[in-house]
C-alpha cells in the first residue's frame, strides 16, 4: 500500500506564492529526521488517473512536513487533498 500524505499549503513568501512547491504532511511522520528519509521520493496528485508528478526536495520545519516540487503547478482545490508516494 502506498504512503498517503496531504497537501497542507503552497510554499509562500512575503510577496509571492509558489504554486509548483507545496508543503505536504504525512500522518505517520512526526519529526524532521523521519521526514528526511522521504527526500528524493516521487509523489503524485491526485490519487487517480491523470496525475501531476512531483519530487520531495526538502523538509519543512521540525514537525515532519516536507516540501515537494511538482512539474506543473497544483490547482487551488488541491489543498487538503491526498497525495501518494509512487517511487
Amino acid at each position: 500500500m502506498a504512503l498517503l500524505g496531504y497537501v497542507v499549503s503552497y510554499r509562500i513568501g512575503p510577496r509571492s506564492q509558489r504554486p509548483r512547491e507545496c508543503i505536504i504532511k504525512f500522518p505517520d511522520v512526526n519529526s524532521a529526521s523521519e521526514a528526511a528519509r522521504l527526500i528524493g521520493r516521487k509523489v503524485a496528485w491526485p490519487v487517480g488517473r491523470r496525475r501531476i508528478i512531483g519530487k520531495i526536495v526538502d523538509t519543512h520545519g521540525n514537525r515532519g512536513h516536507v516540501r515537494a516540487r511538482f512539474r506543473r503547478g497544483l490547482p487551488g482545490h488541491a489543498l487538503g487533498t491526498p497525495v501518494e508516494i509512487i517511487g
